[in-house]
């Protein structure tokens, strides 16, 4: 009997750690919804603009943003998506126009375009730009001086 009751309260305690959270803006529309350990934001989340359009998703580790997150702009078209370590975008990145097609891609560390970006229009490849710590090295217009002066392994 005193070992149930010791399991139980372990139960409640780990469960009172861990919840579901919903916001709501004052027009009752859901802000944001996700979960909330130790007063912190953990795993998956979801935020919306005011008017219900979902805003941003993805994955929180001790209230900060990580692993892979998408952003919509208040159409509802995707704007970006990429990775987060520790809050801060890494590695590629992808970035659409206002009607919702891919604009450019681009490593990026520390919140910083470093490294290759790839520029398109039309869903075509124009050029290429290289950047270190978001400063613009060099641009390539035409692939394939870009293929001459690069090893394509460094965009992966």
């Amino acid at each position: 009997m005193r070992l149930v009751f010791i399991f139980c309260l372990i139960c409640s305690f780990v469960t009172a750690q861990k919840h579901y959270q919903k916001n709501y803006f004052d027009n009752g529309n859901l802000e944001s919804a996700g979960w909330i350990e130790n007063g912190k934001k953990t795993k998956y989340w979801r935020t919306y603009y005011e008017n219900g359009t979902l805003k941003s998703e993805g994955h929180y580790k001790n209230n900060l943003r990580t692993k892979f997150w998408k952003l919509y702009r208040s159409s509802g078209l995707k704007e970006s998506e990429g990775h987060f370590k520790n809050d801060k975008k890494t590695k590629w990145w992808i970035f659409y126009d206002k009607n919702g097609i891919i604009n450019h891609k681009c490593q990026v560390a520390n919140n910083q375009k470093n490294g290759y970006c790839l520029m398109y229009k039309n869903e075509k490849l124009t050029s290429a730009v290289k950047y270190s710590k978001g400063e613009r090295i060099k641009e390539w217009t035409d692939l394939k001086s870009f293929k001459k002066e690069n090893k394509l392994s460094d965009l992966y």
